[in-house]
């Protein structure tokens, strides 16, 4: 396996994706991003055709104003993939997407609260964000995510404050977030948690800000007590779909997600990890590599609508099949098992 893997580093290097070339040689092979060749390779990204394809059709009306949350070519959604393929920071044709997205997370509603003593319908949604036993019902990963891609891109202002503020507002004391509403929710949701995470370690390092970083060590510890993927009472899996990684995971959790995001916070040597990339290594396919084993997305480049509210991409993310590489599993199955020194 170990040989193979140096083949497979070889052969994403020469990837027809700069995305992946940027990946392997900043996040694997631990180039600096900030030198002048990774710089270059940016620029290629910027210019590469999945690039295009996903700021494509932005003069859409339905693109260009409410729907930022439309799966999964909303402004929202496009920042998020620009985020994840190392395109590069500080561009400023993206702000007013930015200005889209912080219109919508930062919107009245989120600042209005009410308490239920039952069960709140998503009908309500107008009157507020519903706390229920003392808890905030509330989709950490909408402001999470947005909150994760503006900073990565370099585009995070003085708003993004206010998506930090919501989400530490909102976070339950076993440190994570939850939008059900039924009061029988009494423990956080791996789905909404992941993100918040994300995106208040992104900004705590821009910023500097040590209350930000507190709270997403506190969302570390909700999955790292779980070993990531395991019921803390008996050590049964908790969902078999998490053991089945897949990309983009868009707000989706599954282990390989959440190994990337305890790689990112410098938390994946933590001896909790161990089970989860075990499994990612017995997941190696015997030719090299990692599949992608399902997705979330159609493709389509069609913008009416009949498309336009499903889960439709605009572009491809490499496929799937358990006996097939997929260049962006196997980018971030590397990752992981680098920056915990097993690789």
């Amino acid at each position: 396996m170990q040989r193979n893997r140096g083949l497979v580093i070889d052969a994403l290097l020469k990837s027809e994706e700069p995305s992946i070339r940027w990946k392997v040689r900043t996040r694997v092979l631990g180039e600096d991003p900030h030198s002048r060749k990774v710089r270059d390779l940016q620029e290629e990204i910027r210019n590469s055709p999945r690039a295009k394809a996903l700021l494509a059709g932005r003069n859409q009306k339905f693109v260009q104003e409410k729907h930022v949350y439309a799966k999964w070519r909303g402004a929202h959604w496009t920042l998020v993939a620009l985020a994840e393929i190392g395109y590069p920071a500080t561009d400023e044709s993206l702000l007013p997407m930015r200005d889209q997205v912080l219109e919508v997370w930062l919107s009245s509603a989120f600042y209005l609260e009410f308490e239920s003593k039952s069960s709140v319908p998503e009908s309500r949604s107008a009157e507020g964000v519903p706390k229920i036993q003392g808890r905030y019902r509330r989709c950490g990963s909408q402001q999470g995510n947005a909150l994760f891609a503006i900073t990565r891109l370099g585009l995070a202002d003085n708003r993004s404050d206010g998506l930090v503020e919501r989400l530490m507002h909102w976070q339950w004391q076993d440190g994570g977030w939850n939008c059900d509403r039924r009061p029988s929710a009494r423990i956080s949701s791996f789905n909404e948690s992941m993100l918040p995470m994300l995106g208040l370690a992104v900004h705590a390092q821009r910023a500097g800000d040590g209350a930000a970083r507190e709270a997403a060590l506190k969302a570390s510890e909700f999955f790292l007590c779980r070993r990531l993927f395991k019921r803390r009472t008996d050590g049964t899996v908790i969902n078999p779909h998490w053991l089945r990684p897949k990309y983009p995971r868009y707000w989706h959790y599954d282990i390989l997600g959440g190994l990337v995001a305890m790689a990112e916070m410098g938390l994946i040597k933590d001896p909790r990890c161990a089970d989860a990339l075990d499994l990612i290594e017995r997941k190696e396919l015997p030719v090299g590599g990692w599949a992608a084993e399902g997705r979330f997305y159609k493709v389509s480049s069609s913008m009416d609508i009949k498309t336009r509210f499903g889960s439709i991409s605009p572009v491809d993310w490499g496929g799937i099949g358990s006996r097939r590489m997929n260049e962006w599993i196997t980018a971030d199955a590397l990752t992981v098992l680098a920056a915990a020194g097993r690789l």
